[in-house]
């Protein structure tokens, strides 16, 4: 079989790809790999457990829970919470592991399991791995040591979890929201009760919609990948702006109060002039991917800050802001990781935060987030190629030589094999959406004739 954990956990159809069978077993697993070192230093392992509302979720957190009980671990489960705040209890309480249960962005039908490491951070690849490869011997017939009587882990309701949560969101603004009227999208997802509290709390008068969750209506036509009802909610209630946020309220995207959207890439930048005045951007540096747009890149020079790129994915942000030290990074997509406050990206944190930037200079957020201009950028996908020789292929480099004298200092050029399929991902940048195209569309025959 290939390998179960993606860039985010294990995810897929629950019930289907993702069986209650397999929960358990990763969660036995996961125990023998994550709680072990804490049993053997003389306590009884803890675990926090989490999830977003799917319906799914019920019957997958009974099997996290029966898999990590059977193994000896005690679980505090704190219910329908996102996964930046499952990630907060987990450091907090001082827990062994902490699990989530979210597809995410998803829609209703996936559901997903992740593991937490001691602190609350994400696993690197070495530590998914080793819970693989211990999940594959016990479902091959390996037997495992299961321990009875007063050995079995203890199982009990952590309700004090949410107001704790908030309480720490709270207790991090560097001002509060009074005066604002921010319209919050929870996406029918883990943040409809968390968010509205901490923008209320903070201040703010407050109008949701996507909050209303039913277990079946998550990400259904409403939150980060389906701004349209948040821009006409903003509009029609003359908000100052609107925050959304996705099914496990890790990721936020703001619409200004033209109805305009503010992405993940303007919104890092507000926040990065925000911090450096108040002296919390360590070296003046911000991480992100090489997807980032290029107007970022080039409003972060302007502005006199240094941007650091990496590969796709938070993880790799966060392990780039771990190594070096630096207080802020994300994506494009939303995940914002602020370090001082957070082991992940943390959807509520960022719009509070984002708020505090507009109560605290008093401009509109199409004002603050003009300090970057978003270059047009073209995506095409290329199917059926051979995704190894993109690096390798003498004619393709030509191409891309070609593409960039072209564009010169005011566009950019990506090309990237898929992880899952057998497709290259062409991706251009320019100051002119015409020239973006012509450009983007050339790549792709080049593409294909090289690769193909």
């Amino acid at each position: 079989m290939g390998r179960l954990f993606g860039t985010d956990g294990v995810r897929g159809v629950a019930n289907a790809d993702l069986t209650a069978e397999m929960a358990l077993g990763l969660s036995v697993a996961a125990a023998h790999v994550l709680a072990e070192a804490g049993t053997f230093a003389g306590h009884r392992a803890t675990a926090v457990v989490g999830r977003d509302p799917r319906a799914s979720g019920e019957f997958l957190e009974a099997a996290v829970v029966a898999g990590l009980a059977s193994a000896g671990v005690d679980v505090l489960l704190v219910g329908v919470l996102p996964t930046p705040a499952v990630a907060y209890l987990t450091g907090v309480l001082g827990a062994d592991l902490g699990v989530m249960l979210s597809a995410s962005h998803n829609a209703m039908p996936d559901n997903g399991v992740k593991f937490l490491a001691r602190g609350g951070h994400k696993l690197d690849d070495e530590l998914e791995d080793r819970i693989e490869k211990i999940y594959d011997e016990h479902r091959t017939g390996a037997p495992w040591d299961r321990p009875t009587g007063s050995g079995v882990g203890r199982v009990r309701h952590y309700n004090e979890g949410f107001d704790q949560y908030v309480a720490h969101l709270i207790g991090v603004l560097p001002n509060r929201l009074d005066g604002l009227k921010i319209v919050l999208d929870e996406a029918h997802g883990a943040a409809a009760r968390v968010s509205p509290e901490a923008f209320s709390r903070a201040g703010a008068e407050v109008i949701t919609i996507g909050a209303d969750p039913n277990g079946l209506n998550i990400n259904d036509g409403c939150g980060s990948t389906h701004l349209g009802l948040l821009k006409a909610a903003v509009v029609e209630h003359g908000a100052d702006f609107g925050i959304a946020h996705d099914g496990d309220a890790d990721r936020c995207l703001a619409v200004d109060h033209t109805g305009e959207e503010v992405d993940g890439d303007q919104i890092m930048a507000v926040i990065a002039l925000a911090m450096r005045e108040r002296s919390a951007l360590r070296s003046d540096t911000v991480v992100a991917t090489v997807m980032s747009n290029l107007g970022f890149k080039l409003a972060m020079e302007r502005e006199g800050l240094t941007l650091v790129q990496t590969a796709v994915g938070d993880r790799y942000v966060l392990e780039e802001m771990k190594e070096h030290g630096y207080a802020l990074g994300g994506e494009q997509s939303g995940h914002v990781i602020i370090l001082d406050h957070a082991t992940t990206g943390d959807g509520t944190l960022t719009g509070l935060m984002l708020a505090a930037r507009v109560a605290d200079t008093g401009r509109t957020l199409k004002d603050l987030a003009s300090v970057m201009t978003r270059l047009p950028q073209v995506l095409i996908n290329v199917p059926d190629v051979d995704r190894t020789r993109v690096g390798t292929s003498a004619d393709l480099a030509a191409a891309v030589t070609e593409a960039e004298r072209e564009l010169g200092s005011t566009g950019r050029v990506l090309l990237r094999p898929s992880g899952t399929e057998p497709l290259v991902r062409v991706m251009v940048e320019a100051a002119d959406i015409d020239q973006a195209r012509s450009v983007a569309g050339r790549l792709a025959d080049a593409v294909k004739s090289a690769l193909g």
